[in-house]
């Protein structure tokens, strides 16, 4: 697998089928699998469907008519369906939670002898998609290296042994230089999207070579990874700034820089902040999605440029507080801690000292809960600050974005999920670290007990969240559940 001109397709191992499937009952259940998908793609782009609605279920066998007939209907859709199609299909719905649908769809477009650069740009979209709903929570947000990438992507290539292709160094290093961006106008001041996208174009056939393909999920992922975090940071200080001006009694803002008038309302900023989302979601390209976050940038400055005006006439009016506490009156959780910020320890040493084993584990999480609050406060979220860490005991617990989000600058049923998978993650995690010093199991017990409990409630809540088709919801809530079930598995162990 070393640096050739030659297609390297030939290479990929994919997993075979095993001696007990013939290869067209392993093409069948192939088919199966990416079934539910390609009728997703046909309602949603209004092709006709040449099967009646009670013969979509595919059954496990299939005569010769039904097995031709499924295959020539699964042809057709790959030549029309666009790759910013099969994008918004499977961001905006449930389908790209399954894994076994996801790999077969990628290995079908692997299969294809002869492949076009629209199935080379499905299959980077595909394998990106597959690694960020299959990488593990210990690994998901850290500095991705090439054999975490080989191992999330084995059932879809087999073993690969990463190796360091001389034409992909460029993509190697973007990697490197992602690591030092700090804001989200450092990244757009490159050009990183459009290179990737040449590496590719330049690539021909080596594009398919294990290595290579390894490098593109890691550069992808690690790409757009970092442009969502840093859009988030944004986010969350341009909604605490808003936060603030409603507080001060600010009714319009000069929004010149976003693109509108000197004299926008603030409930129209708001719905603004609130209802901006992330550009990758349609046909995007490198123009649009800088267009979007020159947008976004432009309301942060537009709302850092407010906030210095009002804070340059009052500036008596509790520096400290508008300096730490990224939220206004409104967010109940944060307005009841700064109520309550010098007992709160107070309280938690009284509490730990209760006798009954449930109210301790009841305590417990509520004090957690504002541990995590107290140390966000603190230090709240920054441009420059992609992902947090909070200490609990000895433990530190990385936070997502959207995890911060929720307990910073959300709130509602979605936000009160994703508060509770974060300390229950923290009390499991907190509590096995303490178990390894210490040796003692009995703080561990109580926070299994509560976590497994958390555990199934969460994912009730995942399962309320796709049915309502809240997709955002239910990804991130997701993520975040997993996350609780991976320390549950560490702790287990002990």
């Amino acid at each position: 697998m070393g640096d050739t001109t030659v297609n390297k397709f030939t290479t990929l191992s994919i997993p075979a089928p095993t001696q007990s499937e013939t290869p067209r009952k392993a093409q069948w259940e192939e088919a199966r699998a990416v079934f539910p998908i390609y009728l997703a793609l046909a309602k949603q782009l209004e092709v006709e469907i040449p099967f009646p609605p009670e013969k979509r279920n595919l059954p496990e066998q299939a005569d010769m008519a039904l097995f031709s007939q499924v295959h020539t209907w699964l042809d057709s859709l790959d030549q029309r369906v666009l790759v910013y199609q099969l994008r918004h299909l499977l961001q905006m719905t449930t389908l790209n939670a399954n894994e076994t649908s996801l790999c077969a769809l990628i290995q079908r477009h692997l299969r294809k002898p002869s492949k076009t650069t629209m199935d080379r740009d499905k299959v980077d979209f595909l394998l990106v998609q597959y690694f960020a709903l299959c990488a593990p929570a210990k690994i998901y947000h850290k500095q991705i290296e090439p054999g975490d990438v080989a191992q999330v992507l084995k059932p879809v290539f087999g073993e690969v042994q990463p190796t360091t292709l001389s034409w992909c160094a460029p993509l190697e290093e973007m990697i490197e230089a992602i690591r030092g961006f700090r804001s989200l106008h450092e990244i757009l001041k490159t050009n990183f999207i459009e290179q990737g996208r040449k590496v590719k174009e330049t690539a021909g056939g080596m594009f398919y070579d294990p290595s290579a393909l390894l490098t593109f999920i890691r550069f992808n992922f690690l790409l757009r990874r970092t442009l969502i975090e840093l859009m988030h940071a944004d986010l969350i200080a341009i909604r605490s700034g808003i936060s603030q001006l409603e507080t001060a009694g600010v009714r319009v803002v000069d929004c010149h820089h976003l693109g509108l008038s000197s004299a926008e309302p603030m409930p129209k900023v708001r719905e603004i902040a609130d209802e901006w989302k992330q550009p990758f979601q349609k046909d995007y390209t490198e123009r649009s999605v800088s267009q979007a976050f020159e947008k976004l940038l432009g309301l942060r400055t537009d709302i850092d440029r407010a906030l210095e005006k009002v804070t340059g006439k009052c500036v008596d009016a509790h520096p400290s507080k508008s300096a730490s506490t990224p939220q206004g009156e409104g967010n109940r959780p944060v307005k009841s801690l700064n109520d309550t910020g010098k007992t709160d320890a107070d309280d938690r040493k009284s509490k730990k000292t209760a006798a009954d084993s449930e109210s301790v584990a009841t305590l417990d999480f509520e004090s957690c809960l504002e541990k995590i609050w107290e140390q966000l406060i603190a230090t709240p979220p920054t441009r420059g600050r992609s992902m947090t860490t909070v200490k609990i005991g000895s433990a530190r617990i990385l936070m997502s974005s959207w995890e911060v989000t929720a307990f910073v600058s959300e709130d509602g049923p979605s936000a009160e999920d994703l508060r509770r998978a974060v300390v229950a993650r923290a009390l499991v995690t907190s509590a096995t670290e303490a178990a390894k010093e210490g040796g003692s199991v009995g703080g561990l017990d109580k926070a299994l007990s509560v976590a497994r409990i958390e555990v199934s409630r969460l994912q009730e809540r995942v399962d309320v969240a796709k049915q309502a088709k809240d997709t955002e919801a239910a990804v991130n809530l997701g993520i975040s559940t997993k996350r609780l079930l991976s320390a549950l598995d560490e702790a287990e162990k002990l």
